[in-house]
């Protein structure tokens, strides 16, 4: 295996020399993809790793396959290559909106879907309600081998993840749902979103809910699926205004984190907005 020495970048040409500097640097090594949130670290006042490996020269990093049954996303694949993939296919449109809106274009042309997942501090991240509210697993590789969990275990466990270990890709089915995004950024376009609402629904032939997902990010620290929504949801026509009241009893169950911008009470008090807003969205 190739060495760095402290302070370097070392641009891995394979997934397992990607692994071994890794595992080789321990805790002072993470990966680097697109570089968006690692190269702003000194305006946050944030340390540097003294080293880093390069991902973005391993193909199968970039590669999306697209199945009957569910589509694999690799980790380096950037938002607009994801947004552009997935933009005939009317039930990711829910991961279409959140790759496609965040940030900028010049953003968007750079950052990876793997280090939206993987940026612990970053609540406002688009793609991680998203890819909740899809029911999408993660794989993680290691020397040892890959390991698959689902989305909210990766959340759970991501900022105690051992070194060497690099999310390799993201595994979402097709179940043939309803979705949409939604998000309130507090300016304009380029903003970092004050709130999202992910929502995924199927429709029974009756016009009831049969299933529901719902996820909200940036009101929290991490995002998390609004479970008691859900269950408000199910059995009943999909309606704006009834489901938009149902929030509006149930948003207190969020506790807003406060920011500069932002107060936390804020929040959650656009959440029913948002939802009445998804699911008009969804043509009820």
């Amino acid at each position: 295996m190739e060495t760095f020495a402290s302070g370097s970048l070392y641009v891995a040409p394979s997934l397992m020399a990607a692994l071994d500097a890794l595992d080789e640097g321990g805790s002072e090594a993470a990966p680097f993809a697109g570089g968006t949130w690692i190269m702003r670290a000194p305006i946050r006042h944030e340390p540097l790793k003294s080293r880093y490996v390069a991902i973005g020269k391993i193909p199968e990093l970039h590669a999306i396959k697209i199945d009957v049954g569910e589509v694999e996303i690799g980790a380096a694949v950037t938002h607009a290559a994801l947004a552009a993939a997935l933009a005939e296919i009317s039930e990711f449109d829910v991961l279409t909106a959140a790759a496609g809106r965040s940030a900028n274009p010049a953003i968007r042309g750079m950052a990876t879907i793997g280090g939206n997942l993987a940026t612990t501090a970053f609540a406002a991240a688009d793609c991680v309600p998203a890819l909740l509210c899809l029911d999408a697993d993660v794989e993680i590789a290691s020397r040892g081998g890959p390991e698959r969990t689902s989305m909210e275990q990766f959340l759970r466990m991501r900022s105690t993840l051992a070194p060497g270990r690099l999310l390799q890709r993201i595994i979402v089915p097709r179940r043939g749902r309803k979705t949409v995004h939604a998000r309130l950024p507090l300016r304009q376009a380029g903003d970092y979103p004050t709130a999202i609402v992910s929502l995924a629904v199927s429709i029974d032939d009756a016009e009831r809910v049969q299933t529901a997902r719902v996820a909200v990010g940036s009101v929290e620290p991490v995002a998390r699926r609004w479970e008691r929504l859900e269950a408000a949801l199910v059995g009943r026509p999909l309606n704006a205004a009834r489901a938009a009241e149902a929030a509006a009893g149930l948003a207190d169950k969020f506790t807003g984190r406060d920011s500069a911008d932002v107060p936390a009470w804020y929040r959650a008090r656009v959440l029913p907005g948002l939802v009445r807003r998804a699911v008009a969205a969804l043509g009820s």
